[in-house]
């Protein structure tokens, strides 16, 4: 199949904003291309047998890139992609949105970024390994073998990182999870390689259900995690007792009414995917559905939050 490429070029506080645009409107994958946080890894020195370019390090401009499968829906989406980013644009004082599409096999967009993915140590004893390279482990850490293909999620980016640092904190062995928006899965993998008894990967979009379910295959995890085509909580079954959303703050505020009734008792709720200027907003929406707010924790701009249900 050939896949449009819609990229959008804009500053780092509209990344939220479009990133829901492009999941509202099912794209197979959505790319973020941030210099500033290029310039904060290469800052640390956790990129130094890389070199960046000075001119990349400095720009502030960020970019989005969402791909719509080119069939019969393709141009009403883009119609309303434009659309949307128009509003955008309204809320957000006329920052400035530049708009630009290509076309692209999937063969093609699959394999460009392979060069630049290598494994990485995430959290304290998670390395997230591509499948196609060679890595030889240290004592107490654990692989995550990862393909991302189409789908979002290599687990570099810093809301997916500070989503696998909290799970490292705050799993414990033999517990049920649902992971909403699980993208190519990697979440639900650490969870069961923590020890879940089970786990639940949902997400709406079915490129990303395929992505997931091959990457579970490869972690030999098919046993303890399911993969469900759902739009959030929708088809999940049962209760959790570790519930974690890393998608974006309009979808988590979505999100949160439902919440309660598939979390067991001092069951936990981990989000991410929060700009830091959504995080009022979604410690509102959780005060107002009786969560106690655990622990905030932020990183590059982004936010994560760990929030227990109080009113059982």
């Amino acid at each position: 199949m050939n896949w449009l490429e819609v990229k959008v070029t804009t500053v780092q506080g509209a990344i939220e904003g479009i990133a829901n645009i492009f999941h509202e409107m099912g794209a197979g994958g959505v790319v973020i291309e941030d210099p500033q946080l290029i310039a904060m890894y290469a800052r640390r020195g956790e990129w130094d047998d890389h070199e960046f370019d000075n001119d990349l390090l400095e720009t502030e401009a960020v970019v989005i890139k969402g791909y719509l499968p080119m069939d019969q829906y393709l141009l009403g989406k883009l119609e309303d992609i434009k659309q949307e980013l128009l509003y955008l644009q309204v809320r957000l004082e006329s920052i400035p949105i530049e708009l630009d599409v290509a076309e692209v096999q999937e063969e093609d967009w699959a394999n460009s970024w392979k060069a630049y993915f290598k494994p990485e140590k995430v959290g304290n004893k998670t390395v997230i390994k591509p499948s196609w390279e060679d890595y030889l482990p240290r004592e107490g850490e654990l692989i995550i073998e990862l393909d991302p293909g189409m789908a979002f999620g290599t687990g570099n980016h810093a809301t997916t990182a500070l989503c696998i640092r909290l799970l490292e904190e705050y799993m414990k062995p033999g517990v049920e999870v649902f992971d909403v928006g699980t993208g190519s899965g990697v979440l639900s993998i650490l969870a069961a390689k923590l020890g879940a008894r089970s786990v639940q990967a949902l997400d709406y979009d079915t490129v990303a259900v395929e992505a997931a379910q091959n990457n579970i295959s490869k972690n030999n995890l098919k046993d303890v995690i399911s993969v469900i085509h759902s739009d959030l909580l929708d088809k999940a079954l049962g209760k959790a007792d570790l519930i974690i959303a890393n998608i974006v703050a309009d979808i988590i505020i979505r999100l949160v009414p439902d919440i309660p009734d598939k979390l067991k008792r001092e069951g936990i709720f981990i989000c991410s995917g929060i700009i830091d200027e959504r995080k009022k907003d979604v410690l509102e929406v959780l005060k107002k559905y009786a969560f106690d707010v655990i622990e905030v924790r932020e990183d590059a701009g982004w936010v994560a939050i760990v929030a227990r249900y109080s009113d059982q």
